[in-house]
């Protein structure tokens, strides 16, 4: 996985911005991509800090978790329908999630799909 630059390098690079450089002299000059500089830049402009923002994790889930009770009532009284019983039950919602989301938000929840074996 990447790592993001330093700090002190950002800081080096829109000094040289400040400086009178173009965003593709400072590259350059510091051996970064000029894309990378508009980045920087942008992020200073908007928040006024140069640290990096955090890389990595999950982004997507929250859209199936905002749906938590439906995908849940999907499951039935005996929470025994499959992942494909779920798709189409939420579906008939207006809901559409992939074989995959639904699974990983069973594992989440730690709701389990394995059936039990009959007990005399």
């Amino acid at each position: 996985m990447s790592r993001a630059l330093s700090v002190d390098l950002r800081v080096r690079v829109l000094g040289a911005i400040a400086a009178g450089a173009t965003h593709r002299e400072a590259a350059d000059r510091f051996g970064v991509s000029a894309a990378s500089v508009s980045r920087w830049r942008k992020r200073e402009r908007e928040l006024g800090e140069v640290r990096p923002g955090p890389l990595g994790g999950d982004r997507r889930s929250g859209r199936i978790e905002a749906h938590h009770d439906a995908v849940l009532a999907a499951l039935g009284p005996g929470r025994d329908a499959t992942i494909e019983e779920v798709r189409g039950s939420l579906a008939q919602q207006g809901l559409a999630f992939g074989f995959g989301t639904i699974q990983r938000f069973f594992a989440r929840h730690a709701i389990t799909r394995k059936k039990e074996r009959t007990r005399e």
